[in-house]
């Protein structure tokens, strides 16, 4: 008989990066720090449960006694400034270099200005060698693909995309746990490269780029890939939703509050947090009221 166990609600856990914001309202009031803050984990191994039996508990901590890493990294950007040019290895690469697995991802669009820009892959033609050369002069970013965004876009970032974010977006990135990231190019700024490492895992052609939304019987598909698939859903007049889940993963907050419910136990949803649906049950209710939004990202199995 397997074991079930109550969904529960994690705390965000806020990360320092020289391109991020100082304010990150309307998604928090408050991020526990002045420093500019670029990242918002809401499922990182260091974030603390919040609620159930598990709570004060780090999510590591509570998947390593349910039987295994959560499988799933969700996070929320927030870029003042350009990200670093990089490039994430594949899991072959990664092992490669001693890493448990490698990083394949996608951005959801949940605000952006005009003329916001993400930079995925690189231009026909070029070759790791221009890249490199490219690294001494200054000139990667005329080697990419810029690519305008808007609000509702979902982008796919398969490994071994040389790939950038521009300011003025909050992204809601979904991706395997993984933080191996292999910086190409960074502006000047006084951080770590590392070429050698990420050279060798760049491809010139990739499955990155944007992918179409498709309606399923009350939700939106944005995307479904070998590591994640992530939904939409939207609450209109609905006061109940069934929300199934084929896989660990987590539903996420966009907008109101509602209540996810097991037979096991049930927590509160809230913007911009994560509720965790650990593996072993058949889905859950969650009660719902008009102009509720929220995410369900699952890890196939």
């Amino acid at each position: 008989m397997t074991t079930r166990f109550a969904p529960f609600r994690l705390k965000p856990w806020f990360s320092e990066r020289p391109w991020g914001r100082k304010s990150l309202l309307p998604w928090y009031s408050d991020t526990g720090t002045t420093e500019l803050i670029g990242e918002a984990w809401l499922t990182g191994p260091q974030c603390l449960v919040e609620t159930g039996p598990f709570a004060g508990r780090t999510l590591t901590s509570v998947a390593t006694e349910l039987g295994g890493e959560f499988p799933l990294l969700v996070k929320l950007l927030f870029p003042a400034e350009k990200l670093s040019v990089q490039v994430h290895p594949d899991d072959a690469h990664a092992r490669a270099f001693g890493e448990t697995r490698g990083k394949t991802e996608c951005w959801y669009v949940l605000d952006a200005d005009p003329g916001a820009a993400v930079a995925l892959g690189l231009k026909p033609g070029v070759d790791v060698a221009a890249v490199k050369a490219s690294v001494a002069d200054g000139t990667m970013e005329k080697l990419l693909e810029w690519v305008p965004v808007s609000v509702g876009d979902m982008l796919f970032v398969d490994a071994g995309t040389v790939h950038a974010i521009g300011p003025g977006v909050v992204l809601l990135e979904t991706q395997q746990t993984s933080d191996v990231t292999y910086r190409l190019y960074d502006y000047g700024r006084p951080r770590e490269l590392h070429l050698e490492k990420g050279l060798q895992v760049i491809k010139p052609k990739t499955a990155a780029g944007k992918v179409a939304p498709r309606m399923i019987d009350g939700f939106t598909r944005l995307i479904e890939q070998k590591y994640f698939v992530v939904d939409r859903f939207d609450c209109g007049e609905l006061t109940e939703a069934s929300v199934a889940f084929d896989g660990p993963g987590c539903l996420v907050g966009l907008a109101g509050s509602a209540v996810v419910c097991t037979a096991e136990g049930e927590a509160v949803l809230n913007p911009g947090q994560a509720v965790v649906v650990p593996a072993g049950g058949d889905g859950v209710i969650v009660d719902t009221e008009l102009g509720v939004s929220f995410m369900r990202c699952v890890a196939p199995v």
